[in-house]
């Protein structure tokens, strides 16, 4: 073989293997950017699911407390209501008539006041005279006093061994820890 031959064939040879090595390069870069697509395909993936569990914990709690707020609103509400119902039931116990008010004087002096107890009347009552007046007072040696309670209504007894609130407001304050929850569920009933 003479001389060009060989040279054109070591070329030939030369250009087969670079071919080759060009060919081999291509099929490894083919194969890592098919593997860093997927594995980034995985991570993009994975991030989502992350970033949708976050963002549904977020919005679960925003809506949580909004549930939370409305409730305190509408218990709000409601108390406001029951307020009122107490505030009414203040009005009317102040505004009841002669014998009415006697008559519930003559009731609570009955069942709570003790021998020698002295009466405070609220400011305003105006039914001093005629409770005054009544056959308990008289029977359980009860005194008037001319001093005028601060108080919602009604009296309070003083005695030697303990004083009895029995303004009109305590009796509904009493009366609204014991009936609140049966009070609620009249008036809010659910249909």
């Amino acid at each position: 073989m003479n001389e060009q031959a060989i040279v054109d064939r070591i070329i030939s040879d030369a250009q087969k293997e670079a071919e080759a090595i060009i060919a081999e390069a291509e099929r490894k870069a083919a194969e890592t950017i098919s593997q860093a697509t997927s594995n980034a395909e995985r991570v993009k993936k994975g991030v989502e699911a992350e970033v949708k569990q976050k963002t549904d914990g977020i919005f679960d709690g925003k809506a949580a407390t909004a549930r939370l707020d409305g409730a305190k609103i509408l218990l709000g509400e409601k108390r406001g209501v029951i307020d009122e119902v107490y505030a009414r039931a203040l009005a009317g116990l102040n505004d009841l008539k002669e014998g009415d008010a006697l008559y519930l004087a003559d009731k609570l002096l009955s069942a709570y006041a003790e021998e020698g107890d002295e009466i405070v009347f609220a400011h305003g009552y105006r039914y001093q005279k005629g409770v005054a007046a009544l056959h308990v007072v008289k029977e359980k040696g009860l005194k008037v006093s001319p001093a005028q309670a601060d108080i919602d209504g009604g009296f309070i007894l003083v005695g030697k061994n303990s004083d009895k609130d029995l303004s009109y407001g305590a009796l509904l304050s009493l009366d609204r820890e014991q009936n609140q929850a049966d009070i609620a569920s009249r008036i809010f009933i659910k249909g």
